[in-house]
């Protein structure tokens, strides 16, 4: 069985508190990070520039993703290049579209010609990658990041999808495919298996897959029976 270290595929830690995020970013099998408004918001984070800016002040040898978090794309604009600023590992992360459902493909050809590192997000459908793909600069470092999770929340096996993704974006060599919206460990292994590059993992799934990835199932099965009379006995049940 494999341990975290022994992946090809890249993990990033997907979150937005401190406490998880510097010592997830301690971690060797941790390659890189990312983060998005409705990460900050569930993390009680209420000022977006002092967080990131003090996220950075540790964050320095691993690549970052922040987020965007306006619909008008003149101001999208404005924030992608001002985040962008925010350190040489910063990725920029541009949604698809606004949440009017119109096209980012202008603005993401516009930055990506300015060489602005990309994470382009909330990607759902292969029309969407072929968009994508023809907008990247392919001199210029990017990232392809297509919700998995989500699709496979629809009841769609989300592999096909993914390993046509990942031949749209062949001839660029510096965009990498991410397998975003995990909802389990065995998820690292689907992304792996299908050829992506990166999967961002939740904390507490990352925590999981720390403690159990090896686990030896008998033990486990002991450890389940544990947990049943231990929280029976904590209840004080009786018949």
């Amino acid at each position: 069985m494999k341990t975290l270290n022994d992946l090809k595929i890249q993990l990033y830690a997907d979150g937005a508190d401190k406490a998880g995020i510097l010592d997830l970013y301690s971690k060797p099998y941790i390659k890189g990070l990312t983060t998005n408004p409705s990460l900050m918001k569930k993390a009680g984070i209420k000022d977006y520039e002092a967080f990131a800016k003090d996220i950075l002040q540790t964050v320095t040898a691993k690549p970052i993703s922040l987020e965007v978090f306006t619909d008008d794309f003149t101001d999208m604009k404005r924030q992608a290049l001002k985040i962008s600023a925010l350190g040489k590992n910063v990725y920029t992360k541009i949604p698809i579209t606004n949440s009017r459902g119109e096209s980012s493909l202008p603005l993401i050809k516009e930055l990506a010609g300015q060489g602005v590192k990309l994470n382009v997000t909330a990607i759902l459908t292969l029309k969407q990658v072929a968009g994508v793909a023809e907008a990247l600069n392919p001199a210029v470092p990017s990232v392809v990041s297509v919700f998995a999770g989500r699709i496979a929340d629809t009841g769609v096996d989300p592999m096909p999808l993914m390993r046509a993704c990942g031949a749209l974006l062949e001839g660029h060599a510096k965009a990498e495919l991410l397998w975003a919206s995990t909802r389990e460990v065995l998820n690292i292994f689907h992304a792996e298996e299908c050829g992506c590059a990166i999967i961002t993992v939740p904390h507490d799934i990352l925590a999981k897959a720390a403690k159990m990835l090896a686990m030896d199932l008998t033990e486990l099965s002991l450890d389940t029976v544990k947990m049943f009379a231990r929280d029976a006995a904590e209840c004080g049940y009786k018949l």
